[in-house]
């Protein structure tokens, strides 16, 4: 296996769609569906990077994002935001949230697969591009 990712998504065809996508890639592939069970997830099983939505129920991605960061304990685990909020305003606010990279939905697969792989090659290849 390639590494362990933690995918969040909370529409059930996307997370489908997304978890078979890494999967091929050779990563091992936890899910969760909200931002909750994402930081339950994590606490139990550190993963290698978090590919996270950002509207969902109970706790959106910008939040989850933000205490994943503000935890000692996983500040450090790359956190790529794949969402449907297009708008700069969601970019920026993806990033003051603590997002190492943002892609909008629909993706292409081969640029997902490319962020995740250059997020999973090291803290100086994660730093986000800023807009």
């Amino acid at each position: 296996m390639h590494g362990k990712i933690l995918a969040v998504e909370d529409e059930p065809d996307q997370l489908e769609l997304l978890a078979l996508l890494l999967r091929e890639e050779g990563f091992a592939i936890d899910t969760a569906a909200n931002g909750l069970e994402a930081l339950d997830k994590v606490a139990h099983s550190r993963p290698d990077l978090i590919v996270l939505d950002v509207s969902m129920p109970k706790m959106n991605g910008f939040t989850c994002c933000q205490k994943l960061r503000e935890n000692p304990a996983t500040a450090a685990i790359p956190v790529l935001m794949l969402t449907g909020l297009r708008s700069q305003f969601a970019q920026i606010n993806g990033f003051a949230h603590g997002a190492n990279a943002y892609l909008t939905k629909p993706y292409k697969p081969a640029e997902l697969i490319s962020e995740v792989h250059r997020l999973l090659r090291g803290p100086a290849a994660a730093s986000p591009a800023r807009p």
